[in-house]
């Protein structure tokens, strides 16, 4: 099995080029997939969210209401600090269990974990290969406000509080720019995913020699 890591900032088009990945036929958890489900209602992870930023960030049917945490903690470094590490142990857990069933599933896999914080945090060590997705600030800036439905300032708070693209893009083994569109976004997953397959072909030809 070939373990891939994949990350970018916010709103540059994480989700979209690990769907592909997903079509092209990689095994894929997506950090958006992890981070709900590591707080489901009833979870330890829940809990102790609660326990650490009130009620006040619960829904009225008892679940997370992620919008008003990710209000508190995009205006405040520590508490953004202080949540991800009430959650990132229980994510990489999650990751690390699925990566488990996945090679028990299929020795032949391509797994794709994929995971906002994964440089910052050096949870992409772990992996065999390391994806960063990138797009020009301007284009991410647009594409942030629009979706979130943000000011330009928050949009630029939460930009700024993450590494900048230009450093991440230094850990890459593979960047996929998605400033120019949909199409030329898959054309590039395409060739990192052919890449993909051979170093996977590499490693099963090198443990056989």
């Amino acid at each position: 099995m070939l373990t891939v890591g994949l990350t970018g900032s916010i709103a540059t088009g994480k989700s979209f080029v690990t769907e592909y990945l997903r079509e092209l036929g990689a095994e894929v958890i997506d950090a958006d997939q992890a981070s709900r489900k590591v707080v489901e209602k009833g979870t330890p992870g829940l809990a102790s969210v609660v326990e650490e930023f009130g009620s006040e960030v619960l829904a009225p049917d008892g679940t997370l209401d992620r919008k008003k945490l990710g209000a508190i903690v995009f205006a405040d470094e520590k508490k953004r600090l202080k949540l991800n590490s009430i959650i990132h142990p229980l994510i990489i857990e999650l990751q690390d269990e699925w990566l488990s069933s996945v090679e028990r599933k299929d020795k032949d896999a391509i797994a794709v974990v994929d995971a906002a914080l994964m440089i910052e945090s050096g949870g992409y060590k772990r992996f065999d290969k390391l994806i960063v997705v990138y797009c020009e600030p301007a284009i991410q800036l647009a594409r942030l406000t629009a979706r979130d439905n943000l000011s330009e300032n928050e949009a630029k708070r939460r930009i700024d509080a993450q590494m900048p693209q230009d450093e991440k893009r230094k850990f890459a083994n593979y960047v996929v720019d998605t400033s120019n569109g949909f199409e030329d976004t898959k054309r590039q997953t395409r060739e990192i995913f052919a890449s993909l397959k051979e170093a996977l072909e590499d490693g099963k030809a090198g443990q056989n020699t």
